[in-house]
């Protein structure tokens, strides 16, 4: 893992673990995090730091994996809100799709917190995330490096409907403009990895 990504992920956990209600009650409060999927070694390393420091500080951490389904992220916070989860942090599935999900636990008073992803709906009290067009006009100007300008390239796009797809795309999608890419096709791709 790259130190960017550990610097975002020791950073969601400390944003999200110091909002807390009262030094007596951390250990009794439960802090929930749902990710899109655990198949991706980013959101695996964001559980792992996220236990941590939950351990440290005596919180109890719910992980729920919504295995990139909507539905089932929509039955993860469902059943968060039944557990009296104290704070939501939430890598959506889907941009839009997570917006009942986060309208659900507004209704419940749970403050959510959304990781990499945004919701375009509901109320959020923090979004946290990397520059997602930086990191795609970044990939375009390494491939630039590598293979020179004018080069033929394949674009390979992340899950459609999230916004960190769609700002990595537009970053780069800079980058094509800047090095004259011959763009021969852009294709979503949903790769499993084996964490």
């Amino acid at each position: 893992m790259n130190m960017n990504m550990k610097k975002l992920a020791t950073l969601v956990s400390a944003v999200a673990l110091s909002a807390t209600v009262s030094a007596n009650a951390m250990a009794k409060d439960t802090i929930a995090l749902v990710v899109s999927t655990l198949n991706n070694p980013f959101f695996v390393s964001l559980k792992d730091v996220a236990q941590k420091e939950a351990d440290k500080l005596g919180y109890n951490l719910v992980v729920l994996d919504s295995q990139n389904n909507s539905a089932k992220e929509l039955a993860n916070v469902q059943d968060l809100t039944v557990r009296g989860t104290k704070i939501l942090l939430i890598n959506p599935t889907d941009s839009d799709a997570v917006g009942n999900a986060v309208k659900m636990a507004n209704q419940a008073n749970i403050p959510v917190i959304t990781l990499d992803r945004q919701a375009t709906k509901g109320e959020v009290v923090s979004h946290i995330a990397s520059d997602n067009v930086l990191g795609g006009k970044i990939a375009g100007d390494y491939i630039a490096k590598k293979a020179g300008e004018g080069a033929k390239v394949i674009e390979l796009q992340g899950i459609a409907g999230t916004s960190a797809a769609r700002e990595r795309g537009e970053g780069f999608q800079q980058a094509v403009a800047a090095h004259k890419f011959n763009v021969l096709a852009s294709q979503q791709i949903l790769i499993a990895l084996k964490v």
